[in-house]
């Protein structure tokens, strides 16, 4: 008996070096200055694309259209823990059917797409797989894979220049994400909208008409560019979706709905 709690001892303190060991091979202080770094960095990207956009697009500004999309966003997001202080949502007068995320929680949804939107639930989908784009963080993975840490770090610092700002700033909105970043966001984006009673098929039903036939992939080609394979992604949504047991609610009324789209249209 004696033997074996002397052991169990030894084991423990033999566990106890090891694991300081092998904490002690990471520069701690570099890794959280890295972090800091980076947060910095995206930080200031976020205001300097940000910039580009608000000086090159049209902002809608109407309180009804600006508060029924906050209202969704805000329901997504109280229903799954995540503050609504963190997404800055901004909607644009434009045709293109495109939602985009960009560094620092900022959300870009042009009317075309919420006027191709057929329901609610739809829309509620695209913006639920932004948010999820911008929780996982994908947006700065985005960047670093096919601009590089250093270079995000000197635009962000200035040293960029304007040319090489906007250049990236098009890689936001037309270049596509890896499968399983897209795939990871889609995943969230069904949880999100379960969460919030929102039906997660109509999200589905959103990407099955972004790929019908040849003539609407290219009414809908910049959402297609920058989240392709849209079948597939369909199918995997549904497949998920049927997990999820739970009673769905209106995202919004049929009147506030037909008043949305018409406010759109003028």
């Amino acid at each position: 008996m004696m033997i074996k709690l002397i052991s169990k001892g030894l084991l423990l303190i033999f566990l106890f070096f090891l694991t300081w060991l092998v904490l002690a091979q990471f520069d701690w202080m570099h890794i959280f200055k890295v972090k800091k770094v980076t947060d910095q960095t995206e930080e200031k990207l976020g205001e300097l694309y940000w910039d580009i956009f608000k000086r090159s697009e049209k902002e809608i500004t109407d309180p009804f259209v600006v508060s029924t999309i906050d209202s969704i966003v805000h329901k997504i997001c109280t229903a799954n823990g995540i503050d609504t202080n963190l997404i800055k949502v901004h909607l644009f007068d434009k045709a293109e059917v495109n939602a985009f995320a960009l560094p620092n929680g900022h959300l870009l949804l042009y009317s075309g797409l919420m006027l191709e939107a057929d329901n609610p639930e739809e829309l509620s989908g695209v913006l639920a797989h932004e948010i999820a784009h911008i929780q996982l963080n994908h947006v700065m993975k985005k960047l670093v894979k096919e601009v590089g840490l250093s270079v995000l770090i000197s635009m962000a610092t200035g040293n960029g220049g304007a040319e090489i700002m906007k250049e990236t700033a098009k890689l936001l909105t037309s270049s596509a994400y890896d499968r399983s970043l897209e795939k990871e966001a889609d995943i969230k984006a069904i949880d999100y909208l379960a969460n919030a009673k929102i039906k997660p098929e109509a999200f589905a039903d959103f990407l099955y008409k972004l790929s019908a036939d040849e003539h609407d992939a290219m009414k809908y080609l910049a959402w297609i560019n920058t989240h392709p394979e849209t079948k597939e992604r369909a199918a995997t949504i549904i497949a998920h979706s049927s997990n999820k047991l739970t009673t769905y609610e209106p995202v919004l009324s049929a009147a506030t709905w037909e008043k949305l789209k018409e406010q759109l249209r003028e």
